[in-house]
């Protein structure tokens, strides 16, 4: 795993990871997204936000890029990337420490603690899509339905692809813990324990997913992306209860930025893919980079009623896996967990 830059969008990284580009680079004209458009913020001092995020995952490239090419500042926001690790539990730990007052986390991830009671409201959704379930040639499984009996390689008990795809086997008729088995391996050895025969099936993340799918020739049998998930939005970011209430303006100049960064990723993942190789050096050529990026759903970041039908889904799905409470109305639960920030 990565070591733990502090990144801001001032002088850059205490590692010096960060190169930024020329001047004029940082310099992005209002944008149009949706119906809404985001001009520049007036001068002003800009509010100082510190959000947890997960250094070299695919899907978290965009933050660091929005911080080092001056999107954040554009919107008023003086960013500071606090690295949570690689897990959900860890982003809540990050918050509910105050290390952090924005997190970046998927949204399996987030609805839990939520329903517990945990002070976090989501606000806006960044992507869809950046988790893979991957087959062995010599497992024979080509589709969801042969994973029946099969054993999948994660590296937590509670990892995020392990939440993710307990909800695309129940979907698919197949007992998430009792129907298959789960082997649990530490994250650099995901493949490998495939390659060995240790398991039959691997569930990772992107970079790692992608890297270790063209590494060991595994068969992607679901994804975060299709089938149960198809047009359904990833990761989400969400405020701490205490510094929303105190700070709206800056949470929602996040949002506005949040939406201008992962729409500009989304027509320029070369650029990322760029930012990202030099940063952060995730251990895979540029051609790579380009492909995981442009691959990942970054138009699909929603606000206000259409995060609130994500977030509605995600838990009627984890209420399938017994992860939510069976008597939690899934829609008061989702209007009573997020904020309409740009409304």
């Amino acid at each position: 795993m990565p070591g733990k830059p502090t990144l801001r969008s001032g002088p850059i990284s205490r590692r010096k990871l960060l190169r930024s580009a020329a001047a004029g680079g940082a310099a992005i004209s209002a944008t149009a997204i949706g119906s809404k458009i985001f001009a520049p913020a007036v001068a002003q001092a800009p509010a100082k936000v510190r959000i947890a995020w997960t250094e070299v995952a695919a899907c978290h490239a965009p933050l660091g890029f929005g911080v080092d090419k001056g999107f954040y500042k554009k919107h008023g926001v003086d960013v500071e990337l606090f690295y949570q690790g690689a897990s959900g539990q860890t982003l809540i730990q990050a918050l509910a420490t105050n290390k952090a007052d924005i997190g970046a986390g998927l949204v399996l991830d987030w609805l839990k603690p939520l329903e517990q009671g945990f002070d976090v409201k989501l606000f806006v959704g960044s992507h869809g899509g950046c988790q893979r379930l991957l087959a062995s040639e010599a497992s024979g499984i080509t589709d969801i339905k042969q994973v029946a009996g099969k054993r999948i390689a994660s590296y937590d008990v509670a990892s995020p692809p392990k939440i993710a795809f307990q909800v695309t086997l129940a979907r698919n008729g197949i007992d998430p813990e009792q129907g298959v088995e789960w082997v649990t391996v530490p994250f650099d050895i995901v493949g490998e324990a495939v390659k060995r025969g240790d398991a039959d099936l691997a569930a990772h993340l992107d970079p790692w997913a992608y890297s270790i799918q063209k590494q060991f020739g595994l068969k992607l049998i679901a994804d975060t992306q299709t089938g149960i998930y198809q047009d359904a939005v990833c990761c989400v970011l969400g405020a701490n209860g205490p510094f929303l209430k105190d700070n709206p303006d800056a949470v929602r100049r996040v949002a506005q930025a949040n939406l201008e960064i992962h729409e500009y990723t989304a027509n320029h993942p070369d650029e990322v893919a760029d930012w990202y190789l030099k940063a952060l050096n995730p251990g895979l050529p540029r051609a790579d980079l380009v492909e995981i990026l442009a691959g990942i759903v970054y138009h699909n970041h929603p606000v206000g009623e259409p995060l609130i039908k994500e977030i509605k889904r995600a838990a009627d799905d984890l209420k399938l896996t017994k992860v939510l409470d069976a008597a939690t109305d899934a829609d008061e639960f989702a209007r009573r967990v997020t904020i309409d920030i740009l409304a």
